[in-house]
């Protein structure tokens, strides 16, 4: 029995139907999948920033000294003075480049609220943004949404500091930008330079930039040009631009951080230094203070040289792919983070960012390191504010939270370390998908195969 046109046809159209039918489910069952995970991570989200905002309106209090007096105190002086037309000249409190003005003077966006009530709602948004990047770079091929859970998870381990400093708003422009480093350097280029005149830390980023090839000179070349011109627009539009970097570089060995448990150790044993507020904050004054901080910079040091050789063993990284990026600017912060004279528990918010960046990209190696970072910045919270006055007094329990915090710091830093070395070693040079050579080769080799057959 012959067939005729139209049979054809209509058999072929339900031949079709029955096969988009059968797919349709696997497809549904996907997005359905996607959007509980996205409704999930929302959710947990509105309830830790619920717990935070209640933190830092006093709603709920906890123990130790109010993390929220920088912003009602400091940050509204500082947006006192800006207001004015220059930068704080005579407060060595302020140690950060000149766009830090810009998020001092965010709240005057919201005149209808207090400016204490303004800093943190403008936070909020931030924080709320960033975790709609993550969700969003999640769903892309080689990519998933750990990272972000770990922004979740990370923001509110730290408790209502994050909220209480500007930090998280500098750590979501990095995150930014290394997403959008792959498709667009142009772009991560200017946040690069953006993030680095907000806090200096995202410079950084650089770190496992490719220096060759059309996206190097696009990457390079606009975070050049957007630093040198910010910077001269900041020097133009006010006096006192660049007066960070004296205040900076006159800090010495704050409590909280790893050379700091030196001195913990060495007071608790009978030593005469004492803690005292000196630059913004609590730091050891003393006999032998001065060698500590001294080995500090050498430690910091140490860290840079060995970045530089890894940098130079690794190549140009010009055929590099994400991971090795936000592997590379991961390690190179927690070096620096670790390593330096302070360890204000807002600086682990740029830990967490960049942890989360790295969980994100499925080829990247620091999951192990990103971990520890998150439980260090939990172990934070008890820290500061939590039991503070026991860090500051260098009894038993304050040293006890910071040999744990700083244990995991740099147990972090010698895993990483290792990690990135191993990734980019000599043989091991990485593809598009961020994996070595030689896999990316079979697995583009296998995609093709597939796709003839398909055909």
């Amino acid at each position: 029995m012959t067939m005729t046109s139209t049979d054809s046809r209509t058999g072929g159209a339900k031949d079709a139907a029955r096969h988009t039918a059968a797919g349709h489910p696997a497809r549904s069952s996907r997005a359905a999948r996607t959007a509980r995970s996205t409704a999930a991570a929302w959710a947990v989200w509105a309830t830790t920033r619920a717990l935070l905002l209640l933190c830092v309106f006093r709603v709920l209090v906890l123990p130790g000294p109010d993390v929220t007096t920088d912003v009602a105190g400091i940050y509204r002086g500082w947006a006192e003075v800006l207001r004015s037309g220059t930068f704080p000249l005579g407060d060595v409190t302020w140690q950060y480049p000149p766009a830090a003005a810009l998020p001092v003077l965010a709240p005057d966006l919201l005149p209808f609220l207090p400016y204490a009530t303004a800093f943190f709602v403008l936070v909020l948004a931030v924080d709320a943004a960033a975790l709609g990047l993550f969700l969003r770079a999640g769903r892309a091929p080689g990519h998933r949404r750990t990272g972000a859970w770990a922004w979740i998870a990370g923001v509110a381990l730290l408790g209502p500091t994050s909220y209480a400093r500007y930090d998280l708003m500098v750590a979501a422009v990095a995150a930014a930008a290394l997403f959008a480093a792959a498709r667009r350097p142009r772009t991560a280029g200017a946040l690069i330079a953006c993030g680095a005149l907000l806090k200096v830390w995202p410079v950084l980023l650089l770190t496992g930039a490719p220096l060759r090839g059309s996206r190097a000179r696009a990457l390079w070349s606009h975070a050049a040009a957007w630093a040198a011109g910010l910077t001269l627009v900041a020097v133009l539009a006010a006096p006192g631009a660049l007066s960070f970097l004296t205040f900076q570089r006159d800090r010495g060995t704050e409590v909280e951080s790893l050379g700091a448990l030196v001195l913990h150790v060495a007071r608790h044993a009978g030593w005469p230094g004492e803690v005292q507020l000196h630059y913004g904050s609590l730091e050891f004054l003393g006999p032998g203070v001065p060698l500590v901080s001294a080995l500090a910079l050498a430690l910091t040091g140490a860290a840079l040289a060995w970045l530089v050789h890894w940098r130079l063993r690794a190549g140009p990284l010009a055929h590099a792919g994400p991971a090795v990026l936000c592997d590379a600017a991961f390690t190179a912060v927690l070096l620096f983070t670790t390593t330096s004279r302070v360890i204000s528990p807002q600086y682990l918010l740029w830990l967490v960012g960049l942890a989360a960046v790295c969980l994100t990209v499925r080829a990247s190696r620091q999951g192990l390191p990103a971990v520890l970072v998150l439980l260090a910045t939990g172990v934070t919270l008890l820290e500061f504010p939590v039991s503070f006055a026991d860090v500051v007094a260098s009894n038993a329990r304050g040293i006890a939270l910071l040999a744990l915090r700083n244990g995991l710091l740099v147990a972090a830093c010698l895993l990483a370390c290792r990690r990135l070395r191993t990734a980019t070693g000599r043989g091991r040079t990485t593809g598009p998908t961020g994996l070595p050579g030689a896999r990316a080769s079979l697995s583009a080799a296998r995609a093709a195969r597939t796709r003839a057959t398909s055909r």
